[in-house]
């Protein structure tokens, strides 16, 4: 049995010396402004993952109301959101993931991200896609005012 989950998140930057990306800090010239770490790339894959599994969104498991979240490591929710899916009995088979951004160019790290999100996911890397694209300086994420992030996760149940 398979199920598949749609996830999107997007956050707004202002001038700073970097951000998180699947986990891995990135330094550039902007920051992420948000309650967690904002770490797009992992609010994305748990939307995603829960979404495959309707069990809702991060808004509810992880609200921005609760301070025990104020900073949170967006790998740890992560881990959390795959630890409920275990325990519904599915785990991730494929993800496809792509960062909307003009800054910070995402080919030099891409491997760093892939390999990041494998560990937290503990799925093999050939299972996971991260791919970037500009918006050709239009929108918000053109003018350099926020960061988007999309994916596409498959889980399939766990062999019991």
């Amino acid at each position: 049995m398979i199920r598949i989950g749609q996830g999107f998140d997007v956050h707004r930057v202002e001038p700073g010396d970097g951000m998180t990306l699947g986990g891995f800090w990135v330094p550039c010239g902007y920051q992420i402004v948000a309650h967690s770490d904002g770490d797009v790339v992992f609010h994305t894959i748990m939307d995603a993952m829960l979404g495959s599994l309707a069990l809702g969104d991060i808004g509810q498991l992880f609200p921005d109301t609760d301070s025990r979240f104020k900073g949170a490591d967006s790998a740890e929710l992560t881990r959390e959101v795959r630890r409920l899916c275990l325990v519904k009995g599915y785990s991730v088979s494929n993800l496809d993931l792509t960062i909307l951004c003009e800054e910070p160019k995402v080919a030099p790290i891409r491997g760093v991200i892939r390999q990041c999100i494998a560990d937290v996911l503990e799925t093999p890397l050939d299972q996971i896609s991260v791919k970037a694209t500009t918006t050709e300086k239009l929108g918000f994420t053109g003018r350099g005012e926020g960061i988007a992030c999309q994916a596409v996760c498959l889980l399939e149940a766990v062999s019991q």
